[in-house]
């Protein structure tokens, strides 16, 4: 028998027994894995979100695989053909291509060549030839003929002719050879290693498609290819652009792959474990004719849609894990301020949208001018942000990235030379899914009376205060900060996005009296119905002054209360824990804390040096031990603190707007919009981002271009090449000053 389900996970994840038995058992209590991450430390073992993230998708796995196998045994016996060699087999598949492989004879299938030849009794005929190769074929297929010619050997109904009784056993042994698991297991790994996946474009598209010209006469060992290369060439052969094949890879050495005698590789390895031999003898060539057909008929057919499948999936969680890491980086990115903030929601002809918010994201007011072609009224403009500036107090603008981004730039730049009194700092945000959000049912519940193109600088204006808070409201996959995200397995892409956004939002912390349902939603526990009862507790009741306030929310009993409080943090309130993220369940070692420290809690909060005086171990109990204590002490030290780093940009360069004012050599200041496996991408203020390849990243060879950078980190790059024509700049970072300024 395979090891237990939790040895199994302890092996893969490389931690002991107990914390995986610990774990599960706190997830199967429907504790949340944000929830055991930062409060059941002693009972994971200190398991991090990711490790309890990839814990939880195994055991999910696992256990439907123990599902499938029971079913297959159960399947197998109901037709009474288990046997003791059988069921080992089963016990010990440990991955469902096994399962699978050691049921496809048992299963259930349309009725086929090799079912027919078995109901006209030509199975002795199959056996004989294969197990004695000297017996002549067609003596022996004589013997399987029906009347007018002779009745069948033993009573079977038998066939109408010498050819046709061949054939039919024929058929029986190509189905067995393609049906035998330790030959499949074999014939699997071979290719594994020897596949090659060619691709050419069709006829009618060589010459008139050029997303995919890399890709015109392309060929590559399957298990090489990046996965970003294999969803182009996936996408081509959706289009219809390109035609693909997967061919052995001695079949292009050798060009045997037509040829009618000679066998290829896995043909040979299909002979010999059936001990079919070139020996001349009479039946020889037929049963190696068999042998060629259940490779190219059958076995291959079958591999290779396995082996599409499989890198179409490997190349997919690929994608969805370079989507997975971007999206996190954009989330936790730091917040500029809580400060008054004008936003900017760029535009020519449609004018640039204004809105301005207060420290916690109010609207105060919005407006529209009209700077750019064809009105040009710049004066009119400069003015309007001037008295907004000045009646609201405000001391940041943000403005969209989108068209029209630099043009508004120099107008904000102009408004910043001309009234320094003002003190007014400008800085570019990536407007990624604003659009998006001003069109939503949600845009319309917050701004109701406000008309959706203004939305848009609300938006924008908001996510410069507090980028999380903000683009949460947006679903992850219209950011924009993945690769081909439309390709892949669309419920897999939001399971695993919806992941990171909770994991984020968790990291940080929300105000409960501030933070919106869309972000409510994603604390550890909550939902979207308790998120919204949250909010028409607070709207009715007003501010939570206290944690415990939040148990008279319908729908938020016990349970819940414990997975999200520790979370949810009211500033001002009532008690000053509860804006931090010690879990209530600990007030009381606290108090302990308090008391022999004899001090209060304000005078103890920020206390570095009696906080590190305390021995942790002087307050475990039989619920918490010295890890837990640690955490409550590091936590009263900065209670509430934001994990997010301090808040960066880049400075475009002056007079580098359009694509036609770079030249190689230039090195220019720019930001991280995207990170794919094959490189990053950089705003550099063109209206075009330029891509580092992942060659050009450092002095040093880089696996992962994950390793180096993060979206939204600002880099100094060197301008490559510039091709107008293509849209396409390439850029290196490989300087000597290329660390993030």
């Amino acid at each position: 028998m395979l090891p237990s389900i939790e040895h199994r996970l302890a092996d893969e994840i490389a931690v002991k027994l107990p914390q995986i038995l610990n774990t599960i058992k706190l997830l199967d209590g429907g504790a949340t894995v944000p929830f055991i991450a930062r409060y059941r430390k002693e009972a994971t073992g200190g398991l991090d979100d990711a490790q309890l993230r990839r814990l939880d998708v195994r055991l999910h796995a696992l256990r439907e695989l123990e599902k499938r196998r029971s079913a297959i045994i159960a399947a197998i016996e109901k037709q009474n053909k288990m046997t003791p060699e059988l069921r080992e087999a089963i016990s010990h598949a440990d991955n469902k291509t096994q399962l699978e492989d050691l049921y496809l004879p048992y299963r259930k299938k349309r009725r086929t060549k090799a079912q027919i030849a078995y109901e006209a009794g030509l199975q002795p005929l199959a056996d004989s030839l294969l197990q004695d190769p000297g017996l002549h074929p067609e003596t022996e297929a004589a013997k399987y003929l029906r009347a007018p010619f002779t009745t069948g050997e033993g009573g079977n109904p038998g066939v109408a002719d010498i050819g046709q009784a061949l054939q039919g056993a024929q058929h029986i042994l190509v189905e067995r050879f393609a049906e035998h698991a330790p030959l499949l297991q074999a014939l699997r790994e071979y290719l594994r290693l020897h596949v090659i996946l060619t691709a050419k474009a069709t006829k009618d598209k060589k010459d008139t498609d050029t997303k995919f010209t890399d890709y015109h006469d392309y060929s590559g060992t399957i298990k090489e290819i990046p996965s970003h290369r294999a969803l182009a060439l996936l996408r081509g052969e959706r289009e219809n652009v390109l035609k693909l094949k997967l061919r052995l890879d001695s079949e292009i050495e050798e060009n045997i792959c037509n040829t009618t005698t000679a066998l290829n590789p896995c043909e040979l390895m299909i002979a010999r474990q059936f001990n079919i031999l070139d020996q001349k003898r009479p039946a020889d060539a037929w049963l190696i004719d068999a042998a060629r057909s259940s490779w190219r008929n059958k076995i291959f057919t079958h591999l290779q849609t396995e082996f599409m499948s499989n890198l179409r999936e490997h190349a997919e969680t690929e994608a969805i894990l370079v989507f997975a890491q971007n999206l996190k980086a954009l989330l936790l990115s730091p917040p500029a301020d809580s400060r008054i903030t004008i936003g900017l929601d760029p535009g020519l002809r449609t004018g640039v949208k204004v809105a301005v918010v207060d420290t916690t994201g109010k609207v105060l007011t919005t407006t529209t001018v009209y700077p750019h072609p064809p009105k040009n009224d710049r004066d009119s403009a400069i003015a309007v942000l001037k008295q907004l500036a000045e009646q609201h107090q405000a001391s940041l603008i943000a403005i969209g990235n989108g068209t029209a981004s630099r043009e508004t730039d120099h107008l904000v730049r102009d408004l910043i030379k001309r009234y320094p009194h003002l003190k007014l700092t400008a800085l570019m945000v990536s407007e990624a899914g604003a659009s998006v959000y001003s069109a939503s049912q949600l845009a319309s519940e917050e701004l109701p009376d406000m008309d959706v193109s203004l939305r848009g600088a609300v938006s924008i204006a908001r996510r410069l205060q507090d980028p999380l808070a903000e683009l949460v409201k947006i679903e992850p996959k219209s950011i924009g900060v993945g690769q081909y995200q439309h390709d892949v397995d669309q419920k897999q892409l939001a399971q695993t996005l919806d992941t990171i956004v909770e994991d984020s939002v968790n990291a940080v912390g929300v105000n409960v009296n501030t933070a919106s349902p869309a972000l409510l939603q994603y604390v550890a526990g909550l939902n979207n119905k308790i998120a919204h009862n949250i909010i028409a507790y607070r709207n009715t009741k007003g501010m939570f002054t206290r944690r415990t306030d939040l148990l008279q929310v319908p729908g938020l009993g016990d349970k819940t209360f414990e997975q999200a409080a520790g979370f949810l943090r009211i500033p001002n309130g009532a008690n000053p824990l509860d804006a931090s993220a010690v879990h209530p369940e600990s007030y009381p070692i606290v108090e302990q804390i308090l008391t022999d420290v004899k001090l209060g809690i304000t005078a103890l909060i920020g206390n570095q040096t009696i906080l590190k005086s305390i021995h942790p171990e002087k307050f475990t109990n039989a619920q918490f031990g010295p890890i837990t204590v640690k955490d409550i002490l590091r936590e009263l030290e900065k209670p509430g603190r934001d994990p997010r780093s301090t808040f960066t940009t880049a400075t475009f360069k002056e007079g580098i707007e359009t694509i036609r004012d770079l030249h190689p050599g230039m090195v220019l200041e720019g930001v991280i919009t995207n990170v794919a496996a094959f490189g990053a991408f950089v705003d550099i203020g063109v209206h075009q981002d330029g891509l580092v390849h992942i060659s050009a990243l450092a002095d040093t060879f880089v696996k992962n271009p994950h390793t180096i950078v993060k979206v939204g980190q600002v880099v100094k790059v060197k301008v490559m090449s510039v091709d107008e024509k293509r849209n396409r700049i390439a850029l290196s970072m490989r300087l000597s000053n290329n660390a993030a300024t």
